[in-house]
């Protein structure tokens, strides 16, 4: 059965509108605050390849399906989102950044709302714990200021969590059909309450309401395939999320990155200790609930997605961490606030701190540095070779090839190219390019407690680790360095080819 309106929140309607409003605007001017430094902040990868550019052509010529960058799956809610920003306040970073940290702050406000809701009757005030729990976390801090689909979807992934715990059923329906249709990755949730009120509430009729979402994909879907004859946008796209993703090694490594990242990255094993003091805490149907949609929601980006990239779990930290914090309810007093307290330090710890792996940079401040690295050689560039044709891999080339994204104020000249590995770099015709830009592409092993000869062989197997030719190799293979740049230990080098 589903909880008794009688027993329910009614967050929006009675006592908790004042000390709810009071914290949505609490978090937002925290939120927007913390990132002050980087309003103005050039695109990152994922942002420049894909979403900003969709955004742009809905916003210039109102085409949903992308044309300037190749399409895919991902449906348009955002990018409407953004259009509709742009078209009153004009395109600009910092318009898009206060956008999305807009939506980051209703996320925080809102993930607070389904604690309180999670942890009625525990002790020590969980529900606040929670909330800085999100807060300090370096994958919320950096993914709040960023134009992607993973913040968007875990706000409303927890909307649409509140209202059916409230039993708004209609009101749910339509937030679950606006979460689809901001990442299809999302159907699971109106797929649980759906299940959930035909098979445990026997309320179908209800249950029916949650065919809505469902059909607005499809109908997305639709759309996408007449335009380019493809279901997901292109057939690159299908085979590396779904055929790649499924292959059995990729799922054993998909499923080794989600525990790591949810049970023990960031100091997420304090919460994990918590939890198994504590499980006895998170009873009831509202529980249920809530498990059913993080555990979908978790087992349906394991299977599928070919880049095992931690922000598609950022719908279920929400959950994760209202658990924590209720379980953590179980310890006493004077334990419950070092136990809170180390978890809190540990994440905000991890906002500078890199891993001695390989690692996602949108994952905490190293993003900051990968941009600011190629803002400076994009620059350089740009006054001292603004004719020639300039050599280096993606997101790089696209970087410097619209001023659109913030690196440039006037298009370069880029030639692509596919490896930065010593073999590829050694084959490439000098005839073809005047400029080479080489970067770390991911956070360097040289120099960590991983950089050991032995180790060299299986780290070469992982999915996401790809040697880079140094600089003494480049060096021997006729190349002149003119420009280096380094930042926390990444770096970037311009260089010119011997002909």
């Amino acid at each position: 059965m589903v909880p008794s309106k009688t027993v329910s929140t009614r967050w929006a309607l009675k006592t908790s509108v004042l000390p709810a409003a009071i914290f949505l605007a609490l978090s937002a001017a925290l939120t927007v605050a913390l990132h002050l430094p980087y309003l103005r902040l050039p695109f990152h990868w994922d942002e420049l390849g894909q979403f900003v550019p969709a955004s742009l052509d809905l916003y210039r010529d109102g085409s949903w399906v992308t044309h300037s960058t190749l399409p895919n799956v991902h449906p348009p809610a955002v990018m409407a989102y953004l259009a509709l920003v742009w078209r009153v306040f004009g395109y600009s970073i910092p318009a898009t950044r206060l956008a999305m940290l807009g939506v980051a702050s209703v996320g925080l406000w809102l993930s607070f709302l389904l604690a309180v809701r999670l942890a009625r009757g525990a002790p020590g005030a969980p529900a606040f714990a929670a909330a800085l729990f999100l807060a300090a976390t370096p994958l919320f801090y950096t993914q709040s200021m960023m134009a992607l689909l993973d913040m968007p979807a875990m706000t409303l992934t927890v909307l649409a969590l509140l209202l059916f715990l409230d039993q708004r059923w209609a009101w749910c329906a339509a937030a679950c059909t606006l979460l689809v249709l901001t990442k299809e990755t999302a159907v699971t949730t109106p797929a649980v309450f759906a299940g959930w009120l035909w098979l445990r509430s026997g309320r179908r009729r209800e249950a029916l309401y949650f065919i809505a979402p469902a059909m607005a994909l499809a109908g997305w879907l639709a759309i996408l395939h007449h335009a380019t004859g493809h279901w997901l946008g292109n057939a690159e796209f299908g085979e590396y999320n779904v055929g790649y993703a499924l292959h059995p090694l990729q799922i054993l490594y998909s499923v080794a990155e989600r525990l790591l990242f949810l049970f023990v990255k960031d100091g997420r094993f304090i919460g994990v200790i918590a939890l198994y003091v504590g499980l006895r805490m998170l009873k009831g149907t509202a529980w249920a609930i809530a498990g059913l949609v993080a555990g979908a929601q978790l087992l349906l980006v394991t299977l599928l997605g070919g880049a095992v990239l931690d922000r598609y779990l950022l719908p279920v930290l929400p959950i994760l961490y209202a658990a924590f914090a209720t379980a953590a309810a179980a310890y006493p007093a004077s334990w419950r606030r070092v136990s809170n307290t180390a978890l809190i330090l540990a994440l905000f710890i991890g906002w500078f701190w890199n891993p001695p792996f390989p690692f996602q940079y949108e994952d905490n401040l190293a993003m900051v540095d990968f941009v600011r690295l190629q803002e400076s050689a994009a620059g350089f560039l740009e006054g001292f070779a603004p004719h020639q044709r300039i050599a280096s891999m993606w997101p790089f080339t696209g970087a410097i090839q619209n001023p659109d994204f913030g690196y440039v104020d006037q298009p370069l000249h880029p030639v692509k190219i596919e490896s930065f590995d010593l073999p590829a770099l050694a084959a490439l015709d000098p005839s073809s390019f005047d400029i080479l830009v080489v970067y770390t592409r991911q956070y360097p092993m040289q120099g960590s407690w991983l950089d050991i000869a032995r180790l060299d062989p299986l780290l070469r197997r992982l999915p996401g680790y790809h040697p880079q030719a140094t600089h003494d190799e480049l060096a021997a293979h006729g190349y002149i360095g003119l420009a280096r740049w380094e930042q926390h230990g990444q770096w970037i080098e311009v260089y010119a080819p011997v002909k």
